[in-house]
């Protein structure tokens, strides 16, 4: 069974769209999503600096592009069906939500849109950040999150939890990290998944009008609970939601492990989510599509992995309440 995954902030690096742009078509594609995001998709993708694209402004549109580019190019031929299983981490779900078709590339796009603005806005209103704990004891790590206020903003799995709150909260927990754990900062702008970034939860909400959703054709995984969202309405509250909310990556990758996942592609930027794979999804064959010459290995990877299965019922949420 093949499982598709779609990155989020951070996996995009300086020049990372060049060699695609080689490639028929692309370039086309690129110009028109520039258009609706309203951004110059090729020139961050080529030429903008680390310190540019690490705008979450430009970030989150930059990356959604990046996977629908690669995502047309691999699944040409490629029929996509329940036993298609698809998932995106935290802005990658947006991408996962239009491959899947259960918004279309415009509506995926301006949503994008209004969200990297938005939280932007919110990060810029009060100081604060992420940053990535290590291993240590798990219950102790929620403990201490918990005693300095901070949120577990990303459960990755493999003993990695992403937390997020004011950077006086963060440094607090730097200076006393959890036994046999690590602390590393993260070059982000905001506390994202958090509280903190209600504002663009307000934002979305009032895009939702203007929003078409479908049901998705093939499985799609929500951020929430790792469970696969069953309409259109309940993928586009979750998408929503998702933005001052945890992202479950962890148990993204139990529920495709359960539901017989064998081998997972990685669109471009790609990289992040097949390393975590290789600590969460043991045994999962893992491909990550980095560049065009990854395409031949990546398209005998789909064929060989595309095995119908019966998805179980019970995995199905009817979304985040």
């Amino acid at each position: 069974m093949l499982a598709i995954a779609c990155p989020g902030q951070g996996s995009q690096t300086p020049g990372f769209l060049s060699p695609w742009l080689e490639l028929p078509g692309v370039r086309d594609h690129l110009e028109q999503l520039s258009d609706r995001a309203g951004t110059d998709l090729v020139r961050h993708g080529t030429v903008s600096d680390e310190e540019t694209i690490k705008d979450t402004a430009v970030a989150q549109p930059l990356i959604v592009a990046a996977g629908l580019v690669t995502a047309r190019l691999i699944l040409q031929d490629h029929l996509l069906t329940a036993a298609t299983v698809i998932a995106g981490h935290s802005v990658g779900e947006l991408t996962a939500s239009a491959v899947a078709g259960a918004l279309s590339e415009d509506d995926a796009v301006a949503f994008v849109r209004v969200r990297a603005n938005a939280m932007a806005e919110a990060a810029a209103a009060l100081p604060t950040g992420m940053s990535a704990v290590l291993g240590g004891d798990p219950d102790e790590v929620a403990a201490l999150l918990a005693e300095l206020g901070l949120t577990a903003a990303n459960a990755n799995g493999g003993g990695q939890i992403v937390a997020a709150g004011t950077l006086e909260q963060l440094a607090a927990l730097a200076e006393t990290p959890p036994a046999k754990a690590r602390v590393i900062a993260l070059k982000v702008a905001g506390a994202f998944h958090t509280a903190h970034m209600a504002p663009a939860v307000t934002a979305l909400e009032a895009l939702r009008p203007n929003l078409t959703p479908t049901d998705p054709l093939a499985t799609l995984v929500s951020n929430y609970d790792g469970r696969p969202v069953a309409t259109g309405e309940a993928n586009l509250d979750s998408l929503i939601a998702q933005v001052s909310r945890p992202v479950r990556w962890d148990l993204c990758m139990e529920s495709m492990q359960a539901m017989g996942v064998t081998g997972m592609v990685e669109l471009s930027p790609a990289g992040t989510l097949t390393g975590l794979a290789k600590r969460g999804m043991r045994g999962t064959a893992a491909l990550a599509l980095k560049s065009p010459e990854d395409l031949d290995a990546a398209r005998s990877f789909l064929e060989e992995h595309s095995r119908t299965s019966d998805l179980d019922p019970s995995l199905t949420s009817e979304g985040p309440q």
